[in-house]
């Protein structure tokens, strides 16, 4: 497959990990050569602080919880550094009974471009916008990369972790 970095397999699910930069042939190929014609879902992640040094969270018990201690469950272990601040995933559908579901992955940084897949997969002009849109992941060659859901003039992509969020005055109170 073009671009193929490496081949994960966890939870049931395949992820396939491609370069960034051959993206548009390895979807091609997908499509064409192993069925997978329908794009589910294109979802952007931000791994921000990720495997830093810190606070594991805060665990739910049927006692409740203790915010003075903040503790994990299961393995005390660091979870893996992750190659990049971004991952996209592509999530991957071949129509034929009993086929399997495959996860496109590609990893960016801050400001690095995704190439669009509209033109493998039309579904994913909406799916593009939106990881624009909440993110800030810019679509490289997408026929109309603009907001789709947060206002035209909205400062910010507000599914960032870097984002602010408290202390800010509601926007539509209709007090100006």
């Amino acid at each position: 497959m073009p671009g193929l970095v490496s081949v994960q397999e966890a939870h049931g699910e395949t992820t396939l990990v491609v370069d960034p930069a051959r993206l548009g042939e390895a979807c091609t190929y997908l499509r064409d050569e192993e069925g997978f014609d329908m794009l589910s879902d294109l979802t952007p992640t931000d791994y921000l602080g990720w495997a830093a040094k810190g606070v594991a969270g805060y665990i739910g018990t049927p006692s409740g919880r203790d915010i003075n201690h903040p503790s994990s469950q299961g393995l005390q272990a660091m979870p893996e550094p992750k190659p990049k601040r971004f991952s996209v995933s592509y999530h991957l559908l071949a129509l034929q009974a009993g086929a399997p579901r495959v996860r496109v992955q590609v990893w960016v940084d801050d400001g690095e471009p995704v190439p669009s897949v509209v033109g493998v997969w039309p579904t994913a002009d909406w799916h593009e916008r939106e990881a624009y849109d909440l993110m800030g992941i810019p679509i490289e060659g997408h026929p109309n990369l603009s907001r789709i859901i947060m206002e035209d003039d909205w400062a910010g992509h507000p599914l960032r972790k870097d984002y602010p969020i408290g202390g800010e005055p509601v926007r539509f109170s209709g007090e100006e």
